[in-house]
C-alpha cells in the first residue's frame, strides 16, 4: 500500500532531489521508492516508469528555469534586461548544477507539459529580443544563440571547466557584453 500523502507531484518531487543530490544519472525507480518509503511497485501508481518519470523532471527543471526567467525579466527592458535574464540562467545553474543536464533537450512532441514548460521557458528571451526589433526568424537565432552561450558557460563553470586564475565573474560580464552587442545590429533605430 502506497504511503499516505504520496502523489504524482510529491514522486517527481523526490526524484528533483535525488537530482539534485546526486546527479540525473543516479535517479532510479528504487531510490524514488526508498525516499518515499514504499516499495517500487507503488510507484506506478504515480508515475508510468522511469523514462515517465525522468519526463516529469526534465518538465520541472524547465518549468523551475521558467519561474527564474520571467522574474529576473520583471521590471527591466533592453540590455539590462538581457544581462539580468542570463545572469539568473547563470545564478540557476549555479543553485541547481545537476538540472541543467535536464534542461538541453527539446520536449517531445506529444507532451504538452513539456511543451508549455519549454515555451515558457524561452518567452522571457523572446520578449527580450522582439524589443530589439529582430524578425520572427532572427529570434529564434538570437533565443539560440543567448540560451547556448549561457547555457554553455554556466555549465562548464558548474563543472569546473575554467580551471586558469583569471576571475570567472569578469569572464561571464565579458560575455554579456559580447552578447549585448551582438543584438546591436538588430536594435531598433526607430
Amino acid at each position: 500500500m502506497a504511503r499516505a500523502g504520496l502523489t504524482p507531484q510529491a514522486v517527481v518531487d523526490l526524484a528533483v532531489a535525488i537530482v539534485d543530490d546526486e546527479g540525473p544519472d543516479a535517479l532510479t525507480l528504487a531510490k524514488v521508492a526508498q525516499r518515499a518509503g514504499v516499495a517500487t511497485p507503488s510507484l506506478y501508481k504515480h508515475v508510468d516508469g522511469l523514462p515517465a518519470l525522468r519526463r516529469a523532471v526534465e518538465t520541472r527543471a524547465t518549468e523551475d528555469l521558467a519561474r527564474v526567467l520571467n522574474a529576473a525579466a520583471l521590471g527591466v527592458s533592453g540590455d539590462a534586461a538581457v544581462r539580468s535574464l542570463l545572469t539568473a540562467y547563470r545564478d540557476h545553474v549555479r543553485t541547481h548544477p545537476h538540472r541543467a543536464a535536464m534542461l538541453a533537450g527539446a520536449p517531445a512532441p506529444d507532451d504538452p507539459a513539456a511543451q508549455a514548460a519549454a515555451a515558457s521557458s524561452v518567452a522571457s528571451l523572446d520578449a527580450v529580443v522582439r524589443e530589439y526589433g529582430a524578425s520572427a526568424a532572427d529570434r529564434i537565432h538570437l533565443i539560440r544563440t543567448l540560451r547556448a552561450a549561457v547555457h554553455g558557460f554556466a555549465v562548464l563553470e558548474a563543472q569546473g571547466g575554467f580551471g586558469l586564475p583569471q576571475d570567472i565573474d569578469t569572464s561571464f560580464a565579458t560575455l554579456l557584453n559580447v552578447l549585448v552587442a551582438g543584438l546591436a545590429p538588430h536594435r531598433r533605430t526607430a
